[in-house]
């Protein structure tokens, strides 16, 4: 039942990165050493709760769940991403090429986190990561669909939202944009819609369910390959992040301004020639490579803080 301020500070770090399309809070988990913990938490969650039904009593429940690890991680979320809402929109505003710099260079060191939790990468482990890296950067060149609004798809979106927010390298609200939901769930939120958030919940509940007992599977049995899979999700996911773009069409967001819809990458000379503008070339590489830094310090002291946790079995 102790409260750890440490597991709060690297779900407020999730919560930070989940405002941002293009990254996951899976992988602020996986580089503080928490990725593993929280999938065997969630994954205990739906046979502790049957047994407690079956037994007419919760003792237990709390221990085999991890229900205080998984409550503070998850205020720490909640918190950050209404605090931080703000001032991470208004630098994507403002500073739009040293913020994407700065997680472009997160996720390129998450990249070096996760492959080196592999003792002895073989051919077969370098094609599974080139495949994972295909099928994420195919993901992120996606161009967003329209579908119809009803509650199905509401489901649809909450279950697939939830699952790219637990995979590292993938992110939820830009899974949204893809399938054309993303503006149909925040009208939602913004009129209180009880029955789509109702529906939208229930299909996030049940895709975080479904993704943890899958990757606590993947994980006792494939070890190796889930990890060369998850690297690969990570390394295709720099496709979004990348800092220089040129936009191609924009879309109507729910205050009614343009913003941008369909990008390009582009390199940061042709980013001056279109923009007529400096390309921040130097102050990227500095953000870049801060970033990279902090997360592997961050990764070390997560190690050391989390080397007593539950391994996947």
């Amino acid at each position: 039942m102790k409260f750890d301020p440490w597991v709060f500070i690297k779900g407020a770090l999730m919560g930070a990165a989940d405002i941002v399309p293009g990254v996951s809070g899976g992988t602020i988990a996986f580089i503080t050493g928490i990725y593993e913990r929280l999938l065997n938490a969630l994954n205990a969650i739906l046979p502790a709760l049957l047994a407690a039904l079956k037994n007419r009593t919760l003792s237990g429940f709390w221990q085999k769940t991890d229900a205080t690890f998984l409550l503070t991680l998850f205020f720490g979320i909640v918190l950050s991403a209404m605090s931080l809402a703000k001032l991470i929109t208004y630098l994507l505003q403002a500073y739009p090429i040293h913020l994407w710099s700065a997680f472009f260079g997160l996720i390129l060191a998450s990249v070096y986190i996760v492959g080196r939790e592999i003792e002895r990468w073989n051919l077969g482990l370098v094609i599974i990561m080139l495949l994972g890296a295909f099928f994420a950067w195919a993901l992120t060149s996606m161009s967003p669909s329209s579908i119809d609004q009803t509650l199905f798809n509401a489901f649809l979106s909450g279950f697939f939202a939830i699952c790219a927010m637990v995979l590292p390298g993938i992110s939820g609200s830009f899974i949204l944009l893809i399938l054309g939901t993303y503006a149909y769930i925040l009208g939602a939120v913004k009129d209180f819609d009880l029955a789509v958030l109702c529906v939208f919940l229930l299909g996030c509940i049940v895709g975080i369910l479904s993704i943890a007992k899958l990757l606590v599977w993947a994980f006792s049995r494939f070890r190796a390959q889930t990890l060369a899979l998850l690297t690969g999700f990570m390394l295709g996911a720099l496709n979004k992040v990348w800092p220089w773009k040129e936009v191609l069409s924009y879309r109507e967001n729910r205050h009614g301004e343009l913003v941008p819809l369909l990008e390009s990458n582009i390199l940061p000379v042709r980013y001056e020639e279109l923009a007529q503008s400096s390309a921040h070339l130097g102050a990227a590489v500095v953000c870049m490579l801060i970033s990279a830094v902090l997360v592997v310090l961050l990764s070390r002291l997560g190690a050391h803080k989390e080397k007593r946790s539950t391994k996947v079995v």
